[in-house]
């Protein structure tokens, strides 16, 4: 089945069928070898090692905050990162563990300390913290089908920690500098990493709010600046091969479709004045779309309309008509 695979009128073509989608390829280009970090992030991240402090990324979305992580990880050969995802609700305990009460008081043959680590999930660092150390060391506070590869590190993701509540950064100042948790459930048992095993942790931030100066204190921090045009242009060409290969179509791209592409993604952030600017990953997406729906070796010059109509990969909310506009009128200064 060809492109448009959706008709939205009249019957559908006799060779319809879900069957005939192809592969979306998305997903290959977050794939961590094809994450390229620059010179000041690398050495960012190198002091953060060296001095075994978390690593606070800050940078307008999609710039790589959170991808840094996983090539980290996978440079490391300690691959994936254990990730938090934060949350608005979030608590400090939750970075290391959740507790199901409820189901402990449901369980009438729970009756000793010992079994309620059954009750316990361990979260992303909590998990680290425990794979730091001896399985025999804390085989108590282990929960049934708990999978202990240790003792070794880990890379840990806490993502976005500006959603959590404001005192959530500051409630885990001793835990996250000592890498040690206390569980009161178990007897109030506490969980510490071998010093020389401590988990290796990166935390993003949108600067959506000002995170607290004892936190930011205990942290090495970088902001990724949005990428220079010549850097985008690398970061597109191996991500968007990336997915076009795993779509098992042309994965060849002209570069004047990659020249002309950047410089229109450059000129609709900086010249179209939209409420929200697109990020990288909108962009390959959006190209992505366009290598999909059109034929042309270079269709940001030959078959614009084409780039318009999949225009809702790339502009969102309220700045389409504007963006549609531009795009049309937009012309190349070569």
């Amino acid at each position: 089945m060809k492109f448009p695979f959706f008709k939205g009128g009249g019957e559908a073509a006799p060779e319809a069928d879900w069957r005939a989608l192809p592969p979306s390829g998305i997903g290959a280009e977050t794939r961590p070898e094809h994450y390229e970090a620059d010179p000041e992030l690398a050495d960012a991240v190198n002091v953060a090692l060296l001095m075994n402090k978390p690593l606070l990324l800050t940078g307008d979305p999609g710039t790589g905050k959170t991808q840094l992580a996983y090539r980290l990880a996978w440079e490391l050969n300690i691959f994936p990162p254990l990730k938090f995802e934060t949350k608005s609700a979030s608590v400090a305990r939750d970075l290391f563990y959740i507790y199901d009460a409820l189901g402990r008081f449901h369980d009438a043959q729970c009756q000793t300390p010992e079994d309620a680590a059954r009750y316990i999930t361990y979260n992303a660092l909590g998990r680290a913290v425990l794979l730091a150390a001896p399985r025999d060391q804390y085989k108590a506070c282990l929960p049934p089908g708990f999978t202990h590869d240790g003792p070794r590190r880990s890379v840990v993701l806490i993502d976005e920690i500006d959603k959590a509540p404001r005192d959530f950064p500051n409630d885990i100042l001793n835990e996250i500098e000592q890498m040690y948790f206390r569980i009161p459930e178990l007897g109030n048992a506490e969980i510490a990493a071998d010093r020389a095993l401590c988990p290796v942790v990166v935390i993003t931030s949108n600067s959506e709010r000002h995170l607290p100066d004892p936190f930011l204190r205990r942290c090495v921090y970088h902001h990724i600046r949005f990428p220079e045009p010549d850097r985008m242009r690398r970061i597109v060409e191996t991500r968007l091969r990336a997915i076009l290969t795993a779509r098992k179509g042309d994965a060849d791209m002209s570069d004047a479709f990659l020249s002309d592409a950047v410089a229109l993604f450059y000129a609709l952030r900086d010249q179209c004045q939209l409420s929200k600017k697109p990020s990288t990953a909108e962009l390959i997406l959006w190209l992505a779309a366009i290598r999909g729906m059109s034929g042309a070796d270079n269709p940001i010059a030959e078959d614009r309309e084409t780039a318009v109509r999949a225009m809702g990969a790339l502009v969102k909310t309220g700045d389409m008509e504007r963006a549609r506009e531009f795009m049309r009128e937009w012309r190349q200064d070569r």
